[in-house]
């Protein structure tokens, strides 16, 4: 509710459309032991009230086709995680709600090949779709990011997010858990902007460090308004120019 209603707030005064997303499951997680998330019912009811108390939008992951029905219920957009992008069942399921869906580039995928992802979103009688760049695998233990993604999918004709935070995790790299570089998501966020995503996907805690999932990729939550801030100036700028 914290995070909610500081992220309304500062993208009101930017006149930023916002989206709220938290996870009930964090089913990927890399070790057994690390917590995971509330669960499917105590997490659809914190976003349910997120969404009515700050009357916002509200999404969240889902892991199983089982899960899309009543997430869809409760949130306006359905995000399909990245490992999953490619699970037909999944997205089938997602589509059957007739939610809007955010599906995540996998880090194995090259970005042509989303073109296949959002065809059975569409045959399965979805045509409101978003899909997100969040970084590539490069041998072990870290992403790369290559802005040219963002123009292929644009190809599409769908909007194009970039994921500035999950583009900087260095997966598995931190001794069982993910470890990132968060002094990298500004440098990444500030390019993909220039390149010309529609939107960005941005995690952010009021004390990173004791988030207990991504926290050495995320924002802290007192630097966000500084970070839109300078955002917005190069999207105002390359819009002019063009």
């Amino acid at each position: 509710m914290t995070i909610a209603e500081r992220m309304k707030t500062t993208c009101d005064g930017l006149n930023l459309p916002f989206i709220f997303k938290a996870s009930f499951d964090k089913a990927n997680r890399t070790s057994l032991n690390s917590y995971r998330g509330v669960g499917l019912e105590a997490g659809l009811k914190i976003l349910a009230e997120v969404r009515d108390e700050f009357r916002i939008p509200v999404t969240t992951d889902i892991h199983l086709p089982e899960q899309a029905k009543p997430t869809g219920e409760v949130c306006q957009l359905l995000q399909i995680p990245a490992f999953l992008a490619r699970q037909t069942d999944l997205l089938t399921a997602a589509a059957q709600t007739q939610r809007p869906i955010n599906v995540k580039k996998g880090q194995f995928m090259a970005p042509w090949d989303m073109e296949h992802v959002i065809s059975k979103l569409v045959g399965s009688g979805c045509e409101d779709i978003l899909v997100t760049e969040r970084g590539t695998f490069f041998g072990y233990g870290r992403l790369v990011n290559d802005m040219r993604a963002l123009v292929e999918m644009s190809k599409f004709g769908v909007p194009v997010v970039f994921d500035a935070t999950h583009s900087v995790q260095q997966p598995s790299a931190a001794g069982g858990t993910t470890g990132g570089q968060r002094e990298m998501v500004a440098p990444l966020a500030r390019a993909a902007v220039a390149a010309g995503c529609d939107a960005l996907f941005l995690e952010t805690h009021p004390e990173p460090d004791k988030s207990p999932s991504d926290g050495p990729n995320m924002v802290p939550l007192d630097d966000m308004n500084q970070l839109l801030e300078e955002l917005v100036r190069i999207r105002t700028a390359i819009t002019a120019v063009a």
